[in-house]
């Protein structure tokens, strides 16, 4: 017979291990979005190199930090996932851009920016067919022919615009003022695209949250079949979550701190190159959205954590923490680990940026 199942209590150790896995499962899965619309669009010119190799980098430092540190396996394995994953985004921006490190601008874009930011007082000429050719000295007999072909044209063009209404003597001859802005039809197609992307997008993150909740709950089913409450294995909590069991790698720290820098740094190239592009497009939403979960469920996951001794505490009853030994393991616990919580709250901060860019540039989405 199978042992009763133990039910499971929702402590902080439940929260860390939730957040933690929700966060593992937006990692796993945030570079596909973006992969897929680059080799749906054949293109990755929405992407910044600059913004993938230093993240490549980042990832790189995380790796070694990890190692270093002696943080928990499942991390380092993830965190070679990450590089790998980056170097497959990374050879697919060179494949569709070709061998190169810049970040210019396509043809396109360079003609979008014009087009918007053509006035009244934009030369209908640029430079370079002023220069191709060049001006003369224009003659009166030129002026008086300039101004006959105008005066025509601008009568031939008014004609034109008339509809057979305006011949009655009793109707005005005004041209009928045309509608502007979009059509009806175009403004509801776009308002269902934007509802069809905003649906898919939060059943993909809703699915995925949903993953990442059902492999904790199956985890910490598994561990209390294997460790019962009453079995006590080995590994104590005070040896394993103690302050001695918290130790400082000196090189480890430096990784990490190099990680978070690189990890921060890696924004800023791709929000230059919206603004520039005055689009976000060819970048997917859900890419950026899956980093913003993965990272703030990972913050949250670092913060919910409980000392050995208050452990010890909730088992075997009684006080068990000394005076300032639950503050003094917890700050020491941050303190290992503010590198990575530097990286991650400052890079959600920058994401949100990211998302205020697709909302400001969202009419420039062909």
């Amino acid at each position: 017979m199978y042992p009763p199942v133990q039910a499971l209590t929702l402590d902080i150790d439940a929260l860390s291990g939730i957040c933690g896995s929700i966060s593992i499962a937006c990692w796993i899965v945030v570079f596909s979005p973006q992969i897929i619309e680059n080799f749906r669009r054949h293109s990755a010119d929405g992407l910044s190199l600059v913004f993938i190799i230093t993240w490549l980098l980042g990832d790189v430092f995380n790796i070694l930090g990890a190692v270093l540190q002696g943080v928990i396996p499942t991390m380092t394995i993830l965190a070679v996932y990450y590089t790998l994953a980056d170097i497959v985004l990374l050879g697919q921006c060179f494949y569709y851009r070709g061998f190169t490190l810049s970040d210019a601008l396509h043809t396109s874009d360079e003609e979008a920016i014009i087009a918007e930011e053509a006035t009244e007082e934009t030369p209908l000429f640029s430079q370079g067919a002023i220069n191709a050719r060049p001006a003369s000295r224009p003659t009166a007999a030129d002026a008086d022919d300039h101004r006959r072909s105008s005066s025509f044209s601008s009568m031939k063009s008014h004609l034109t615009e008339v509809d057979a209404t305006h011949l009655s003597p009793v109707t005005p001859l005004i041209a009928s003022s045309k509608p502007t802005g979009d059509p009806p039809a175009m403004s509801s197609k776009s308002s269902t695209s934007a509802f069809r992307t905003f649906l898919l997008n939060t059943t993909a993150l809703v699915l995925v949250c949903a993953a990442g909740v059902l492999g904790w709950f199956l985890s910490t089913r598994s561990a209390h079949h294997q460790y019962p409450p009453h079995h006590h294995h080995d590994t104590s909590p005070v040896s394993a979550e103690g302050s001695e069991g918290i130790h400082f790698d000196l090189w480890g720290q430096i990784f990490g701190y190099l990680c978070a820098a690189l990890y921060l740094g890696s924004r800023i190239p791709q929000l230059l190159l919206n603004y520039r592009r005055q689009s976000t497009e060819g970048v997917s939403m859900l890419f950026f959205l899956f980093a913003c979960v993965g990272n703030l469920t990972y913050v949250m996951s670092i913060f919910a954590y409980e000392p050995g001794c208050a452990k010890l505490e909730q088992e075997y009853g009684g006080s068990q923490c000394e005076q300032g030994e639950w503050s003094r393991q917890y700050g020491r616990y941050i303190l290992v680990n503010t590198s990575w919580l530097i990286g991650s709250a400052g890079t959600l901060l920058l994401d949100l940026l990211i998302f205020a860019q697709f909302w400001i540039y969202r009419k420039n989405v062909k």
